[in-house]
């Protein structure tokens, strides 16, 4: 157990897991908490308002979104050695998964603020960008990067697919070399994340069975698409 905080700060963003945030009325209830609440709005830099906060005097910060979200903020926690609070208002809420956080009760997740246990994970680090997850490249990059991608994942995969991996398609540029010391010159995709995932398509426990283990995980689809895909 940690010293609770004494000016504890979360992130909200309003609009992150179809409003998940606002359903629950996550405002009102870190005011009923004595958190500071924080909304993060459309066009705002969500590094630069977390460090604002800490400047500001916070000490322990946390963010209710996304696991894009949760891993900006959290590396600015780091960057400054305080306590950080996952908040899983998001859509899928692996990090939140991993952390042994109810996905399905975004309030109680507020009480880490006062009454959490500390546990220390592992941040991964890619172009000086931080993520507790993972970073994808390849044919899943591309297809999230489709503003359709958010409400519609399965319909988005499926229409994208035919243009990132059909016979005229342009071959993804990955290039990496395998723990075995074996380049590898062409790969369809290639997922790193900080700790090795548990390939279960349907997780109902954790994705991965640890993330403090100080080591990368990588699942990699090589050599060029299927005939006929």
């Amino acid at each position: 157990m940690i010293s609770p905080p004494v000016h504890p700060v979360l992130i909200v963003n309003a609009r992150s897991g179809g409003g998940k945030a606002v359903r629950n009325d996550l405002v009102t209830e870190c005011q009923a908490r004595d958190i500071e609440a924080i909304q993060f709005e459309p066009g705002d830099d969500l590094a630069a308002l977390a460090a604002a906060a800490i400047g500001n005097g916070a000490d322990a910060l946390g963010m209710a979104g996304g696991d894009g979200s949760q891993a900006l903020v959290a590396g600015v926690a780091a960057e400054h050695d305080i306590p950080y609070v996952c908040v899983p208002a998001g859509t899928r809420n692996h990090f939140a998964l991993d952390l042994g956080v109810d996905r399905n009760d975004v309030v109680s997740a507020l009480d880490a603020f006062t009454a959490g246990d500390e546990r220390r994970i592992d941040l991964g680090q890619v172009n000086g960008r931080v993520f507790v997850n993972n970073v994808a490249m390849g044919v899943y990059g591309a297809v999230v990067q489709s503003p359709a991608y958010r409400a519609h994942k399965v319909r988005t995969v499926v229409e994208t697919l035919p243009d990132v991996l059909g016979p005229d398609a342009e071959p993804f540029d990955l290039r990496f070399v395998g723990p075995d010391g074996r380049a590898h010159d062409t790969a369809v995709l290639v997922l790193v994340s900080n700790n090795r995932y548990t390939i279960d398509p349907r997780p109902q426990r954790r994705t991965r069975g640890e993330i403090d283990g100080g080591v990368l995980g990588v699942v990699a689809v090589t050599g060029p698409p299927p005939r006929g895909a």
